[in-house]
């Protein structure tokens, strides 16, 4: 199963969860803006981002557990603490069978019961591991690929979304899968740290299989065949760049002209052994598909099942014994994310219980600690922010009138998700006991895979989330039209109902800007007010949009990030205008209210200057270098020191609220100031 890739989220961390306040008394936080983190000796023209946070940086060290640290993952280490509140309460009260309470509890007591899980040993992915090993041909190899029961099925990554040329339905999509590294390229690269990686890869291979009984030679040279055969498949995927393409990335085939196109997999064996009905799959990159066809034939059945064991031993890792975990700590979290120490139990497994049974948890959640006046408030930026959208599309003096018309049908048809959603799963069919950490896992990826297969040609839901409530996230999904902001992210330092307009309007407006800004972006804006991918621009339109967005291309392009890497314009253009366009939005919107029209002073700082500093705030993060090497190659957000002063640096209203000239590092030519939107 794969996450659904058309999703637009704010902010792409690891580590990210969720956050919110301690309950739902009104904030008594008296101070919005940290004014000690500042660094006053940095002039705000030359680079905003240290000026607003430097003495922070400088005094800031990344936890031994993080792979950063800043504004995300304070919020996220709060709302842990919450969450880990209500599991830990939660196991002190016997519930009834089946309950909420009682899913949520036992879920997080089977996690937690690391004696029984060390007892168990390997012992719950054996059947698996067995069952590959009697596998005798390729297409033994499809049918346990395709059953939803049986881990290690590596070859299809499949997922049920809206059918993005006919967005009222739902449609079985295919796409590339079948890598463990992070992207393409880090198979290929020559330069020492990505070599350093694969070593590491190969040596967390071999650790795994020894683990699960085989001897270390053999081992050895399984990983050195599977990381063959990963490179080899690696040949056939397309690049970080070349998915952000809606047309590229969307092939819909009747299921015998696939065949036709693979040949020895039989996609309509393949479906119904899912449990599927379709005569059509949606596949964003068939180039897989036809070399996974060629594999089939050409590779060793003993190198195919190794590689779906290594799924399985991978896959289970972190529900199996502490051996395995480390193991996998050791690659994933320290080679690949300079993380020195792994997260305590109970955070991993309050974290699981969010991933797994969020939508009973996020319930818990939001009764504490979620408040109706926050979504009220939330409410009221959202339309006031959608306001000026609208009258700013209006006055766009490079854009049609017809394409103008198309673009406000496309705001306005915007729908709006605050705080919680309105229907919640109930995980009726899945049951959870207290004594078997890797059942539950395995249960709820189960009902997940049928709740998916279930919709397959059915009309879409659009009250269903992508998120769960706690998290600290937003996204915006183009086939339902809509942007979505998570209970989670409602609250400091993007968010405080106590706090002055320039605080929120800088953070959590831009955050609301931004997300509508996706809509219109160089994927969003192929997508038309129904959620379909058509063209709705008159061509004129169309490359006077692809001029102005290479203008941004460029910019960002000459961003350098640690000693060799610099940002890539392309892989993050359509992040970098959602931050262009949203910031300036949200302070047009801001320039309507009470404060930015009185003057008044707070902490020395202007109205404007303190919407500026709101929105720096939020961007207040370090990350080790070893994550950041791998965020340039797969991460479409900027770096933050470029989320902020990017956007500035395209801003007259930032120039003329912290005199910004000719002679300062952040001063472009009017001429190269980008505003599309």
């Amino acid at each position: 199963m794969k996450s659904i890739p058309s999703l637009v989220y704010l902010a792409l961390f690891g580590a990210i969860l969720a956050a919110c306040k301690t309950d739902k008394k009104e904030s008594t936080r008296t101070t919005f803006f940290d004014t000690a983190g500042m660094d006053t000796t940095v002039n705000p023209a030359d680079d905003f981002f240290s000026y607003a946070s430097g003495n922070w940086l400088k005094n800031t060290q990344i936890p031994a557990d993080q792979t950063g640290w800043g504004s995300f993952y304070t919020l996220y280490e709060e709302n842990l603490n919450k969450l880990h509140s209500i599991l830990e309460e939660s196991l002190k009260t016997t519930h009834p069978k089946g309950s909420l309470e009682q899913k949520v509890s036992d879920y997080y007591r089977s996690g937690m019961d690391t004696v029984t899980i060390e007892k168990k040993g390997i012992e719950p992915i054996k059947a698996y591991l067995a069952e590959i090993d009697r596998l005798k041909t390729p297409q033994e190899i499809m049918d346990y690929t395709a059953k939803l029961e049986s881990p290690g099925g590596v070859w299809v990554g499949y997922y049920v979304a809206a059918d993005e040329k006919n967005p009222g339905y739902n449609a079985l999509q295919l796409a590339q899968t079948a890598l463990s590294l992070p992207e393409k390229d880090y198979y290929f690269r020559t330069d020492a740290e990505t070599k350093k990686i694969r070593d590491a890869y190969k040596k967390y291979i071999a650790k795994l299989f020894t683990l699960s009984g085989v001897d270390s030679t053999a081992a050895k040279k399984k990983a050195e065949t599977i990381l063959a055969l990963e490179t080899e498949i690696a040949k056939s995927h397309r690049s970080p760049v070349e998915l952000r393409n809606p047309e590229l990335n969307y092939n819909k085939f009747a299921i015998k002209d696939f065949s036709a196109l693979t040949p020895g997999i039989d996609w309509a064996r393949f479906v119904k052994t899912m449990g599927a009905q379709t005569d059509t799959l949606i596949v964003g990159q068939p180039d897989y598909y036809k070399a996974l066809s060629g594999l089939l034939k050409t590779q060793p059945l003993e190198v195919l099942k190794d590689r779906m064991k290594l799924s399985v031993l991978s896959g289970a890792a972190s529900s199996l014994t502490k051996a395995f975990r480390d193991t996998q700590f050791e690659f994933y979290g320290k080679t690949l994310n300079g993380q020195q120490v792994p997260n305590a139990r109970w955070k991993q497994i309050t974290n699981a219980v969010d991933g797994g049974l969020g939508d009973l948890l996020g319930q818990l959640f939001t009764q504490k600690y979620f408040t109706a006046d926050a979504k009220a408030r939330m409410n009221e930026l959202v339309n006031n922010l959608q306001d000026v959208y609208r009258d700013r599309i209006k006055r766009l003096d490079w854009m049609s009138d017809s394409t103008k018309t198309e673009a406000v049908k496309k705001l306005d048809a915007f729908i709006k998700k605050i705080g919680y959603p309105d229907k919640w799963k109930d995980y009726a069919e899945v049951e959870i006991v207290s004594d078997n950490y890797f059942a539950n896992k395995r249960a709820i990826a189960i009902y997940e895979g049928k709740r998916d297969l279930a919709k397959v040609g059915k009309p879409v839901d659009k009250t269903e989330w992508g998120m769960t409530a706690p998290t600290v996230n937003a996204y915006y999904n183009p086939t339902f039209n809509e942007i979505v902001f998570p209970a989670g992210i409602l609250q400091f330092p993007f968010f405080d109902n106590a706090a002055d307009d320039a605080i929120n309007y800088g953070a959590i407006g831009a955050v609301i800007g931004h997300e509508m800004t996706h809509g219109f972006d160089d994927q969003g804006r192929q997508y038309n007010y129904m959620g379909m991918l058509k063209n709705w621009w008159k061509p004129a339109d169309g490359d006077k949009f692809k001029r102005k967005a290479m203008v941004v291309v460029k910019q960002y392009s000459g961003y350098k990030v640690l000693v060799n890497m610099s940002v890539n314009g392309e892989l993050t253009l359509g992040e970098n205008l959602a931050d262009i366009g949203g910031l300036s939005i949200a302070y047009e919107a801001f320039m309507k209210t009470k404060q930015a029209q009185s003057g008044e002073k707070i902490d020395g700082f202007t109205p404007q200057q303190r919407f500026f500093l709101g929105f720096a705030q939020v961007w207040r993060i370090k990350t080790r270098d070893e994550t950041m090497r791998m965020r340039i190659t797969m991460d479409p957000h900027s770096p933050e020191l470029f989320r902020v002063n990017g956007p500035l640096a395209n801003m007259p209203e930032f120039y003329e609220a912290f005199n910004v000239k000719p002679t300062n590092k952040l001063y472009r030519p009017d001429s190269l100031r980008v505003r599309i939107w």
